[in-house]
């Protein structure tokens, strides 16, 4: 494609893409709001249209409405009286708008939630932004489902996510459930006086009949909010029979639970670990009472605040699917504000297009024209990009722009060391990830023992641990030499330890010149006995590959790492008796001339580490393998050379994949023969002869 057709296609993109960022958004009248809508035209209401919440549609009253088409033929048609009439007019149009704010939330807080105006001036109502309103989706379509809501949100700052939380609870409280109780914990004490002041503009503001049912006696000057008990943390809206508690973080006296439905927890990242008073006790102590139940909420919402930490593990925890929350995550670039417009568009997509793979950059104030691309890629506008130049000027190192201004949610958790992997690169190897074609385990006649190779087979199963995305292909006839490799990197028993990874690679195409790929991988903790004849079985499955066992934990080495001690001679203790094809390290001539007996396995220390990540650098770098876990993409985003020189994970993640492809790639590429096609049976011997069945596939 000719640069200009390029061009023309990054423009026209550009106006799609900001179509979407300021498409037309009306809380009063629905139009462009949070959900499924539909138009509804009922003459003689105060809104000729409006988008309504397909879920309205169901209720009577708006059916009745819709039918007649006006307010004048229902109102006929329920039998109204000429001289009851502009009663019975405005209780219809306030029963409708009753029943709208129980389904429309933009709605309502567009009509009767006062907050405090940012450009200063007096209060003015809550109108959702665009995260705003992403946010609130995801908040009703939990709440809709009649599901508890549990979120970590990653956000960027000052796009209003900790008010949002707030509000949309007062929702719940006000408007849909009497003796909802919520309680909201800061940061610190200037956070808690924000939301007190939050609270108190919206609920002084609020109408005080829509505390109360329609008909219902009231006085307009009852109190709204009353104090209990002494601390002036805890108010009640008599009305509805709630309670709000305000705490922080700083007391965490002030943070105990109890009789709590709706829980938010700002600024969580930022909360400091003290003697006596971790962020998560804090947590626990606040949410333990919350019940797993529809109309209950907890949030913690957060930027990040470095690795490793709590806020950090619930995000990495809710996005992996382990844990009640959702994750969710807010760029900077899904805030409409951070934008400044371009004078010359044709001129500044030329410019990004041209640069898009030059990787230098002049100054520490800037970032290179391929990192702008990839910001293109991910979906930010030309005008947001030009306003990420704008602002990257403040800042002397990436990263801290980062931790203010995310792009994606391996950036936003900012670390100290260097990346080893050029994250460009890894992206590229992206798109051949692909769930796994069947989840299952290995089986044998034993676990354990010379029958534990015996009779293997792969059984579906969903609780499995193992993935295989290609099954051995196995020929009775002709065989393919060092065509499979497996490799076990050892990891800890414990939910907290590092993973154990039994890995498969497919070297079939590197006969041809071609890549090796990732076929299999088992990924869990066990037993290291159990681990052993696991490795040996599934080495056993595929053609009897050769199987390498890594000694990862010297003392003098990977001191981060969460194992149980070097168990790698345990482990070909187990099964070098069962199992032939090991691999062993290359003997010096010294040791060959002693007779010394040969060493099993791959042995990491300060001279090997280098030498195999130096080689998956360069795999990664030129595409020289086919991956298919995603997961080992992430590891590389957030490997990197640390202060001291060592090579790790940054703190809080786990580098378990990462390092059975260094090691086996390494092994891939300079130990292992090229594949050869031979005849199994005049010139080619397996290891062990044994059965494979598919049957329960």
């Amino acid at each position: 494609m000719e640069n200009s057709s390029v061009i023309r296609e990054i423009l026209r993109e550009n106006g799609r893409r900001n179509n979407e960022v300021y498409a037309p958004f009306n809380p009063i009248t629905g139009k462009g709001s949070v959900g499924e809508r539909t138009e509804v035209v009922i003459d003689g209401f105060p809104l000729h249209a409006q988008y309504l919440p397909v879920e309205m549609q169901a209720i009577p009253l708006v059916k009745r409405l819709i039918k007649y088409g006006s307010l004048d033929a229902f109102l006929q048609a329920m039998g109204s009286k000429e001289e009851d009439y502009e009663f019975d007019r405005q209780k219809a149009i306030q029963q409708f708008v009753r029943l709208r704010i129980r389904y429309d939330f933009p709605f309502w807080a567009a009509m009767f939630v006062y907050i405090k105006n940012k450009g200063g001036g007096e209060d003015v109502l809550f109108r959702l932004t665009r995260p705003q309103r992403r946010f609130v989706e995801r908040l009703e379509r939990l709440r809709k489902a009649e599901k508890p809501i549990r979120i970590v949100l990653l956000k960027a700052r000052q796009w209003g996510g900790s008010t949002t939380s707030q509000i949309y609870m007062a929702w719940l409280q006000l408007v849909h459930k009497v003796g909802l109780n919520s309680l909201i914990i800061a940061h610190q004490g200037a956070g808690s006086d924000e939301i007190k002041d939050m609270f108190d503009r919206m609920i002084n503001s609020y109408p005080v009949e829509m505390l109360h049912k329609i008909n219902e006696n009231y006085s307009e000057n009852e109190p709204k909010l009353v104090g209990v008990g002494k601390s002036g943390s805890i108010h009640r809206v008599p009305q509805r029979n709630c309670k709000i508690k305000i705490g922080t973080a700083e007391r965490p006296d002030s943070c105990r639970g109890g009789d709590y439905n709706l829980v938010h927890l700002s600024e969580v990242g930022l909360w400091k670990v003290t003697e006596g008073k971790k962020p998560e006790d804090i947590v626990r102590s606040a949410c333990s009472g919350v019940l797993y139940r529809p109309y209950t909420m907890i949030v913690y919402e957060s930027t990040a605040n470095g690795t490793g930490n709590f806020f950090q593990k619930e995000y990495d925890d809710a996005k992996k699917g382990v844990s009640q929350f959702e994750a969710m995550f807010v760029s900077w670039f899904d805030i409409e504000q951070y934008s400044i417009p371009v004078s010359n568009p044709e001129e500044f997509a030329a410019w990004l297009y041209k640069n898009k793979d030059n990787g230098n950059v002049s100054s520490s104030r800037e970032e290179s024209g391929r990192y702008l691309w990839w910001l293109w890629e991910k979906g930010a506008t030309l005008e947001a990009i030009n306003w990420y130049i704008q602002e990257r000027a403040k800042y002397t190192e990436h990263g801290m722009m980062a931790s203010e201004y995310p792009s994606d949610d391996i950036e936003a958790f900012v670390h100290s060391g260097a990346r080893v992997f050029d994250r460009y690169k890894v992206e590229k190897l992206r798109p051949s990830c692909r769930m796994p074609r069947y989840v299952g385990e290995v089986y044998a006649d034993a676990d354990d023992g010379r029958n534990a190779l015996k009779n293997l087979r792969f059984r579906v199963d969903n609780q499995g641990l193992l993935h295989v995305w290609e099954l051995p292909e196995i020929d009775e006839k002709e065989a393919v030499t060092d065509r499979y490799l497996t490799v076990v990197d050892i990891g800890g028993r414990s939910n907290k330890a590092d993973f154990s990874v039994i890995l498969v690679l497919d070297r079939l195409f590197q006969a041809d010149g071609g890549k090796p790929v990732v076929v299999a991988q088992w990924y869990g903790h066990i037993d290291i006995d159990l681990l052993a004849w696991k490795a040996a079985q599934i080495a056993a499955f595929y053609d009897n590959s050769m199987l390498v066992i890594e000694s990862n934990t010297l003392e003098t080495h990977d001191k981060e790492r969460q194992v149980d001690g070097d168990q790698s001679q345990f482990i070909l203790n187990q099964i070098k008796d069962v199992y032939p094809n090991l691999y062993a390290r290359k003997q010096s001539e010294e040791d060959i001339r002693e007779g010394l007996p040969k060493k099993y396995g791959f042995h990491t220390n300060v001279a090997t580490k280098p030498m195999i990540i130096s080689t998956l650098i360069k795999v990664v770098r030129e595409g020289l393998y086919t991956e298919r876990d995603g997961r080992c993409l992430d590891e590389y985003l957030c490997y990197e050379k640390k202060p001291n020189g060592a090579f790790g994970a940054i703190v809080g993640k786990h580098d378990d994949l990462l390092m059975t492809r260094a090691i086996g790639l390494h092994i891939c590429f300079f130990e292992m023969d090229v594949p050869k096609f031979v005849s199994r049976i005049t010139s080619y011997k397996p290891k062990r002869k044994r059965a494979v069945s598919a049957a329960t596939i």
